[in-house]
């Protein structure tokens, strides 16, 4: 616990801020306070969610205090970082519903004995009018305008409600209850952190550093990982739907999930290694891709879980001689009702079947696989999050890999 773990918390690391304090505050000689704030607004922990909560459990390794908040409070305002419009609020149930499956989620990464848990609700929900009067005194509009995501919604005359103006400013607040040392957020929290800076400051406590992590792009390998985008890959994922959305991860993005997912906690040279043999062309990137698909999965699933899916992989595609490269077509959001997902209407949509009643003579046929077997005539109502991942057949020559 001092100024010798600083590479180790470094890494993989985005921006901290400032860069000199971290190591200062590590020669203090007793264990900081490091907080980090989870709004539970969906049910999945992501790899991309994951990346920070690796970062604090390195934290919790060299032996700081973890502090967790759940934005019970704040998931109701919704955060808007990276957002280009108003979200909708969430119900006070909808939100402590994703908490309490989050939580069992986050204890596959932290240290539950080495976690101090706050809800926000404790002290946000108290204030007065007096206090949010004097929390909004201690900002600016032109402040709030200097993010990126306001700056444009506003050139492009789009609404940005006061409750959105808000939000850093309750995140702020969350750091000067538990009177944090450090505060930990993806890349898109970076302006929220420095408010809680200037908040820390207002209310004469020592600034928190703050520390961000790069954003995991999904597995489209065009926007960050997102459950509302469909492009994500779940910590508690079955290991063969694990396996199969890593094995289409871009080639590209080989590395930069090697070193997020995996090896920034354990080995960030490897990442480095992975990356430069890609480059002079000494590792085969399929290779690499099922190396990184069977290590992700032992991670969270347990040793050899990773190699069992590999091998369940293949015999799929060998047996029914599936192409190497399946496209991915998402599910529309649209056909997914009470979670569930009417499979003729699907093929119908995915233009599989040029109707419904054209979908279920294919499957009465037994012309509609999922990962191979064929599709049950009676149960034509799938759960979508059973779905995603498994690879669509119909006839021998339609292939596709939903998400």
């Amino acid at each position: 616990m001092g100024p010798e773990d600083l590479p180790s918390l470094l890494a993989g690391s985005a921006e901290v801020v400032p860069a000199e304090e971290l190591e200062r505050k590590l020669t203090l000689g007793r264990p900081l306070r490091v907080k980090l704030g989870l709004d539970p607004t969906a049910p999945v922990v992501t790899l991309g969610w994951a990346v920070v909560l690796h970062k604090l459990r390195q934290f919790q390794d060299a032996g700081h205090t973890a502090v967790l908040i759940v934005g019970d409070f704040t998931a109701q305002v919704g955060d808007p970082s990276g957002k280009t419009e108003t979200r909708p609020r969430l119900s006070q149930e909808e939100v402590r519903g994703y908490a309490e499956r989050l939580l069992d989620q986050f204890w596959g990464i932290l240290d539950p004995e080495r976690t101090e848990v706050r809800y926000n609700a404790e002290w946000l929900e108290p204030m007065s009018m007096e206090e949010i009067l004097r929390l909004s005194a201690s900002t600016t509009v032109a402040r709030m305008l200097e993010r990126d995501d306001f700056a444009k919604r506003y050139a492009e005359g789009k609404p940005i409600s006061i409750m959105e103006f808000l939000y850093p400013l309750l995140q702020g607040m969350d750091s000067v209850a538990v009177e944090a040392d450090v505060e930990l957020g993806g890349r898109d929290q970076t302006f929220n952190l420095l408010v809680g800076r200037d908040l820390q400051r207002e209310f004469d406590q020592e600034p928190q550093v703050a520390l961000t992590t790069p954003l995991l792009v999904g597995t489209d390998g065009v926007q960050k990982m997102s459950q509302s985008l469909g492009n994500y890959i779940g910590i508690t994922d079955p290991p063969d739907e694990m396996f199969g959305k890593l094995a289409r991860v871009p080639d590209e993005l080989i590395p930069t999930y090697r070193l997020l997912a995996l090896d920034f906690f354990r080995d960030p040279t490897e990442a480095e290694r992975v990356e430069k043999g890609l480059e002079d062309g000494s590792l085969e990137a399929w290779d690499e891709k099922r190396r990184l698909a069977r290590e992700v999965v032992d991670l969270y699933h347990g040793q050899g879980s990773g190699a069992g899916a590999e091998e369940r992989f293949d015999r799929i595609h060998r047996e029914r001689e599936l192409p190497e490269e399946v496209p991915n077509l998402a599910i529309p959001p649209d056909l997914v009702i009470d979670g569930r997902v009417y499979l003729p209407k699907l093929l119908a949509v995915l233009r599989f079947a040029d109707s419904n009643s054209h979908a279920r003579r294919l499957i009465e046929q037994g012309g509609v696989r999922l990962d191979g077997q064929p599709v049950d005539g009676d149960a034509l109502e799938l759960p979508a999050n059973e779905l995603k991942g498994r690879v669509l057949q119909v006839g021998r020559r339609g292939f596709a890999r939903l998400g």
